[in-house]
């Protein structure tokens, strides 16, 4: 943030003016009514020059001439306080007002990122698990393209795994595909219903039946070989499916680049394997082909206590399976193939990030170690993943419905649907969907970003879809608000001017959001966004319960209260934007 740097090449010069050779490093203020901002490195820098921490701060501040920007005070023990002089409030704001991104500093120099989040599964209805990563994804997508990056999203679908063979197989024994195999002449029309029936149906029997689970092995192998009437039956599963996964991901404001499933990385997975294989990096495990990418430090045995127990070790990291005993794919061979993929049509690539669950981070590790080693990723480039935690329920397990079913993500939709709409009609506002939609939705993505994206937490509904407190809906009241007061005034803005403590705290507050952005660019999270966004929307609220805007007859005083609302207005729309949270017209 220029701001902060300023601040710290100012405390730096001084330094240097005192004898000190250091950087310093300054924050944000946790006690906005002693100052804005804060250097708290004198105490480990008087350590090192074996000097008393208060005298070293007293001396560094005595070396800064008098400042028209700011008040630079030492406060016990040895803290450097730093306060915006309310010229240097209202420059900020003015300059901020003329600008499009509201004084936002995108990154002088972007990157190519290839953004690999939604990955819905094919053949399988979408449930509350698949929630985080379009949520997540999408915002990070749009955090990067506002600060300048080049971003290709890709939805990555799982449209190539044993999940076909297995749905297909059951198909098949329930008598569906007749067709197919010429015993009928009439051709089904596969619908979404009988997905959802079979595909739970068969993954529950091949956790029983051995035999079963074979001939679905066999089965996936004949889909991947485009083998007759398995790949067509699959092309059909595939269309019927995709149209509901758009469908739920329309709902929920995600868009994507690319919609490449696994199947898109047929045609390199052969190639990666002969790679793979070309640097003797390959080994055959019990008929499989494995690539062995544990580093030192690894596998270090762990002392027995006694001779007759099994060995284990200390963070063990098994091979790769590249290949399985069969020849088919597997999981890590299609994603190993889709970075190889990757780097062939998009030149120049800096990172690829994967939004997944956090519980395939040993899967990650392994696709990404033999990419590196194989040369399919180049040196400089960064492969991610972000791994994010588990949605649970109240209970603390992973969220269910009452008999312990997985709860359908079209499900949610409507339940969030239904919840806004009774919000609505409590605040005597008409009920239409589309409103209750953007609310229900907005809550849902609020309170899901709000926690940092590695952590699990709770589906509590009704915490947020409250009007109140740190929540979408506080959020998108706020803005709504907002646009009644500019729909009402007969003023325009003017130069804005500092008149009050409120307003002081609004700014700061902008100042905030700003520098969250950066956060939550480096953390792969976007929760610094949400609580800096709540933040400045409680500050309006103070303001605006405080100081009677539209009624004001000072029309200089009036004209900058407008100017300041609609700094706020930019900068909370541009927040809600990167969030994925659209602002309905009345709440």
């Amino acid at each position: 943030m220029q701001l902060i740097n300023e601040i710290e090449q100012l405390i730096k010069i001084a330094a240097k003016k005192a004898g000190i050779e250091e950087s310093f490093s300054v924050s944000f203020s946790n006690m906005p009514k002693l100052c804005d901002f804060q250097c708290n490195n004198c105490f480990a820098v008087a350590k090192k020059y074996n000097i008393n921490p208060f005298e070293l701060a007293n001396k560094i501040v005595s070396q800064i001439s008098s400042n028209k920007d700011f008040v630079i005070e030492v406060a016990k023990p040895a803290f450097i306080n730093i306060k915006l002089t309310d010229k240097k409030l209202a420059e900020l704001v003015n300059t901020y007002l003329k600008d499009d991104l509201g004084g936002l500093e995108k990154h002088k120099q972007k990157q190519k990122v290839v953004l690999d989040y939604g990955g819905a599964n094919v053949a399988k209805a979408l449930h509350a698990g698949h929630l985080r990563s379009p949520i997540t994804g999408e915002g990070l997508k749009r955090l990067y393209k506002l600060l300048g990056d080049e971003v290709i999203a890709d939805v990555h679908l799982g449209d190539w795994g044993l999940q076909m063979g297995l749905t297909e197989l059951q198909l098949f024994e329930d008598g569906i595909l007749d067709f197919y195999f010429n015993k009928t002449t009439t051709k089904p029309e596969i619908t979404l219903e009988m997905l959802n029936d079979a595909y739970p149906k068969a993954s529950a029997r091949k956790d029983k039946d051995e035999k079963f689970k074979e001939k679905a092995d066999e089965w996936t192998l004949k889909i991947q070989r485009k083998e007759q009437p398995y790949y067509d039956i699959y092309k059909e599963i595939r269309k019927v499916s995709i149209e509901k996964i758009k469908e739920n991901y329309k709902d929920l404001g995600a868009t994507f680049d690319l919609w490449y499933g696994e199947s898109d990385a047929e045609p390199y997975i052969q190639k990666a394997i002969n790679i793979i294989k070309e640097k003797g990096l390959a080994k055959e495990s019990n008929g499989a082909l494995v690539v062995d990418v544990a580093i030192e430090g690894e596998n270090i045995p762990i002392d027995k206590k006694d001779p007759s127990e099994i060995q284990r070790y200390k963070n063990p990291m098994p091979p790769a399976i590249i290949q399985k005993y069969n020849g088919g794919a597997l999981y890590a061979t299609t994603d190993i193939a889709t970075i190889l993929m990757r780097n062939e049509m998009f030149k120049n690539v800096d990172r690829i990030e994967y939004i997944v669950d956090a519980r395939q981070k040993t899967h990650f590790i392994q696709v990404f170690r033999v990419c590196k080693m194989a040369g399919i990723s180049p040196k400089d480039q960064q492969l991610i993943h972000i791994g994010y935690g588990t949605m649970n329920g109240k209970d603390g397990k992973p969220f269910k419905t009452r008999s312990g079913d997985t709860v359908k993500l079209s499900d949610i939709i409507e339940l969030l649907i239904s919840k806004a709409g009774e919000k609505l009609k409590s605040n005597n506002v008409q009920y239409d969907r589309a409103t209750a939609l953007k609310i229900g939705v907005g809550a849902m993505k609020f309170g899901d970003l709000i926690n940092y994206v590695g952590k699990d937490y709770v589906f509590d509904l009704d915490k947020f879809l409250s009007f109140e407190g740190k929540t979408g809906p506080y959020l998108q009241y706020s803005l709504v608000r907002i646009n009644s007061i500019l729909n009402k005034v007969n003023c325009e803005g003017k130069i804005f001017t500092v008149n009050n403590e409120e307003e002081r705290n609004i700014i700061r507050a902008i100042l905030k959001l700003n520098s969250s952005y950066e956060i939550a660019y480096n953390e792969k999270s976007l929760s610094s966004i949400c609580s800096a966004c709540y933040e400045l929307a409680s500050a309006f609220s103070t303001f605006y319960n405080n100081y009677k805007i539209i009624n004001e007859k000072d029309l200089t005083k009036k004209g900058s209260y407008i100017s300041l609302i609609k700094l706020v207005k930019t900068k909370l729309e541009q927040a809600l934007n990167v969030l994925a949270i659209e602002i309905p017209q009345k709440m």
